[in-house]
């Protein structure tokens, strides 16, 4: 679910205000983007739920459904705001992040196309704490901690450890230990789990409410 919500939303280019958190996922054509394998399988278990509530638009349940997910595995009480109309066009494909590459690219798509921070990169990531991959969908195969169905700052902790059977570490992670803006800010969350847990909601929100604005 968190990933629905952030594969809708990330796809906004902050140039021509176009993609976002907007419900085009509930389109074959989005669904069909290589970034979003399995996802039809989170659009299946919603839509009964979604038939109950017509009042909610599909932008909105999607993105409720990503700041459910994240609180009831403990995480941070993410805002949450309605109010977004459902679009009729899904966006191009190509905007998510590639996980194979390395920091320039992540700026390039979270700062430059959808409009983010630096620091919503690492605080973004860091949800990765939730779930795990799968190598019939992205080509990875695994979770990137532990506890893949609790939300805390282990993606953080086994971003420093380094190394370890049974784990994940993306390009993408990795490439945070390298960068001189990134790398304190995974000291300082793999540390202080409260100050994880404030910039995240911060940056959830921000993500969910891409183009929000220009409603």
């Amino acid at each position: 679910m968190l990933r629905l919500a952030w594969h809708s939303a990330g796809t906004y280019d902050v140039n021509t205000k176009t993609g976002g958190p907007f419900g085009t996922m509930r389109y074959k054509a989005e669904l069909n983007h290589g970034a979003n394998n399995g996802l039809d399988i989170a659009v299946r278990l919603l839509e009964p739920i979604k038939e109950q509530f017509p009042i909610l638009s599909y932008g909105d349940f999607y993105q409720l459904a990503g700041v459910v997910a994240v609180e009831i595995t403990g995480g941070p009480d993410v805002p949450f705001h309605p109010g977004r109309e459902d679009k009729e066009e899904p966006p191009v494909e190509g905007r998510l992040p590639d996980a194979t590459k390395g920091n320039d690219h992540l700026r390039d798509v979270f700062v430059k196309t959808m409009g983010l921070e630096d620091i919503d990169i690492v605080t973004l990531s860091g949800g990765h704490t939730l779930g795990a991959a799968h190598k019939e969908r992205s080509g990875f195969e695994g979770p990137w901690t532990p506890n893949p169905l609790i939300f805390d700052n282990s993606y953080f902790t086994e971003l420093l450890a380094g190394e370890k059977d049974g784990l994940l570490k993306l390009p993408t992670d990795k490439a945070l230990l390298e960068d001189p803006v990134f790398r304190p800010l995974v000291d300082k969350y793999a540390a202080d789990e409260d100050a994880f847990f404030a910039d995240y909601a911060v940056s959830h929100m921000k993500l969910s409410e891409l183009g929000f604005a220009e409603v």
